[in-house]
């Protein structure tokens, strides 16, 4: 009886757009698809970070290229997008948090929020699918553990991320036909520079350290695997779900 094969995780000859690519999360994506053989365009507003972070994976016989963009602005996207064509890997990092009880949410960080996690991920996923129309391709969302539970002083993230939830699954059933599979990873509370701040806040720490179930907390490490996997053949029948990187924290 002839043994089954097992799927490849090599991207050889595929292109991928990994937004808000230029650290932490986003960044380590872009190691993990480039090390598989991907090249990388490593989107991001700041300049000097998206050059800083293309310059150091070439360092590591990487392949990657730079591209200023603001998630935000749609038309921007579809532009850039329609020049990097074709597009086989999209993993879209970019997102922002502001935390407060809800009872003294303002309209403005509502909005703020709900611009770059909801409307910037619904449109960016929309402008790479339409060229992957025809051809197949992988398109992962970075969510968070946050979008299938709720925390304190998290109502707005906690919003915008259930909604990324809801999108993802609407489109992965449009777009299956195409072979386009659309899926989420939601991380736990990962070790970034940005995060340093509420890691080195005892209270939050011990808050942290007591939801997850793993001996320790994430790291950016952690999520690059699982990246590989969503973007791979090894992933080929995965599409509308989430891929929880948790620790166990909603395990229960």
């Amino acid at each position: 009886m002839p043994l089954p094969k097992t799927p490849s995780f090599q991207l050889d000859g595929k292109r991928a757009l990994v937004a808000g690519g230029s650290r932490g999360i986003g960044l380590g994506c872009a190691v993990a698809l480039a090390d598989a053989g991907a090249h990388v365009v490593i989107a991001a507003r700041n300049a000097t970070q998206v050059q800083a972070a293309v310059d150091e994976m070439a360092q590591a016989g990487l392949s990657a290229e730079a591209l200023v963009l603001d998630v935000t602005d749609v038309d921007a996207v579809r532009e850039a997008v329609a020049a990097l064509s074709p597009i086989d890997i999209l993993v879209n990092s970019a997102g922002l948090a502001r935390h407060s009880k809800a009872l003294d949410t303002t309209p403005e960080d509502f909005d703020t929020v709900s611009e770059i996690n909801i409307k910037a991920a619904y449109f960016l996923a929309q402008a790479v699918a339409r060229q992957m129309v025809g051809r197949g391709g992988s398109i992962i969302q970075i969510s968070s553990q946050m979008a299938h539970v709720g925390g304190i002083e998290r109502a707005v993230y906690c919003a915008t991320k259930h909604a990324l939830e809801g999108m993802t699954k609407a489109m992965a059933i449009e777009w299956g036909p195409e072979n386009i599979r659309v899926n989420t990873i939601c991380p736990t509370f990962i070790l970034t520079e940005l995060s340093k701040p509420t890691f080195a806040d005892p209270e939050k720490r011990a808050w942290i350290e007591s939801k997850i179930k793993l001996p320790r907390v994430g790291q950016v490490e952690d999520i690059m695997g699982a990246c590989l996997f969503l973007a791979s053949d090894a992933s080929s029948m995965v599409t509308g779900t989430s891929l929880l990187v948790d620790g166990g924290w909603t395990a229960g």
